[in-house]
Formats: C-alpha cells, structure tokens, sequence
C-alpha cells in the first residue's frame, strides 16, 4: 500500500466528515492518537471538545442553539487501564463498558450499527490502542451499511501488531461531501506521521476544510515512560 501524505488527504478533501488516525512517530518514541470533527449544520458546528478525566467529550459551544444532541454529543476518548478508545460516537462508551466485562474490542462493537440518520447511515469508526510496556499495538473499526441499504451493517476491523515508526493509519466516515454524503470506502488508508505533538496537530488543523472543521484532539503517549501530552484546537472560542 503506498504511504500518503496526510496533509494531501485532507486538503484535497472538503468533508471528510470525522477522522481517526493512529500511528507512531519517525522517532518510534511516541504512540499517536488524533481524532477530528467537521461539520455541515448548525447544529453540528455547535460544539467543542472539552477534557473529561483522562478524556475528552464534546459539548454545546452554545446551549441556546443546540437543537438535537442525538449523534453529536458523546465522549470520543476514554481510556480503560491500558487502552486508549477513540471513536465518532456514543460506542465509545460501548467499548468501555463491554471492555471492562472482558469482551474484546471486536464483540463489543458487534453490539452497534452504523447511525441512524437516513440517508447518510453515516459509518462507526473506533479506534483502540493497547500499551504493553514500551510497545503497543492498536487496532481500527468501521460498521457501515450495505452501500446505502440499511437493512444490512457491514463490520470490518484491521489489526497493527508492531507498528512501525513513521507510518499511521487514516479512517474517516465519508469520501467527500455529497447528498447524501457518500461513505469511506476500502482499509484505512497508509499515512506518514512526522514531527512534534504541536507541529502534527497544526498540520492536521490547518488542512481541514476552513468551513466545515470544528474540534481537533491529538495525544502524544511516550512509550519508555508512558508520559501523555494533549492537544485540543476548538474553532469555537
């Protein structure tokens, strides 16, 4: 698979709706997390990320103009001992919860579907990673319908076992904007992952879309001592 340039991916793209991506930096020293909102609506572009224990959730920017929290309120990362979950909706909770009671991350999400907000059925996308003393592995999800039929949830997850320093993976829920918005399609795509906490989240940051981009959360995790920097850009201010 050819390695892409993130930078590329998501300026060449106007809405690639909520991303995930993992990966570890050309150092190997540092595992890495980010996770991106965007968002079309009003509704959708009311909000903010806010930090929740070792977390983050999102919340109104503006009570008075939240019209429907369904879909657009949740807490997008959690972390359980020695899991680190990122996800697009409330399965995050999902994961945490069934996680805890000894399922894996895979039976956890056979428990949910795509969303339902026809006729988008906008995909899941879950992401977890798993530290082991210095090293880690993660693992990406994506449920999805069948092409736009909802009477049938694609899942499919990819499992990283050893990733290898410089090289991330990218999952995000639609190809581009559309009516109704067209779903990701394929594996996660390749990325390169490059720089400092502040430089990656900048980079991020600034080839969303100027419009629809909304909140950016990026986590740096240093594997040798297990020591956390966050980073959190909300457009809203």
């Amino acid at each position: 698979m050819k390695k892409l340039d993130i930078a590329a991916e998501l300026s060449s793209n106007a809405y690639p709706g909520r991303g995930i991506v993992i990966g570890k930096t050309e150092d190997g020293k540092y595992a890495v997390a980010a996770y991106f909102i965007m968002g079309r609506s009003e509704n959708s572009r009311n909000r903010i990320f806010v930090e929740d224990g070792d977390g983050i959730r999102t919340q109104a920017f503006d009570e008075s103009k939240l019209s429907d929290p369904h879909l657009i309120i949740y807490a997008p990362v959690r972390v359980l001992g020695n899991k680190l979950i990122v996800t697009n909706g409330d399965q995050t909770d999902t994961i945490y919860e069934l996680m805890d009671k000894q399922f894996t991350f895979e039976q956890a999400l056979r428990t949910r579907e795509f969303e339902d907000d026809a006729p988008n059925y906008t995909p899941r996308i879950s992401g977890i990673l798993r530290f082991e003393g210095s090293a880690f592995n993660y693992a990406m999800s994506i449920l999805k319908s069948a092409d736009g039929d909802p009477s049938s949830c694609r899942r499919f997850t990819f499992s990283y076992k050893c990733p290898i320093a410089g090289e991330g993976h990218f999952i995000h829920t639609y190809m581009g904007d559309g009516s109704p918005l067209p779903s990701f399609e394929g594996e996660p795509k390749l990325v390169g992952i490059s720089g400092d906490i502040d430089s990656f989240t900048g980079m991020i940051w600034e080839n969303l879309n100027a419009d629809n981009k909304v909140s950016l959360f990026v986590r740096y995790v240093e594997l040798e001592t297990g020591a956390v920097q966050t980073r959190i850009i909300n457009k809203n201010k």
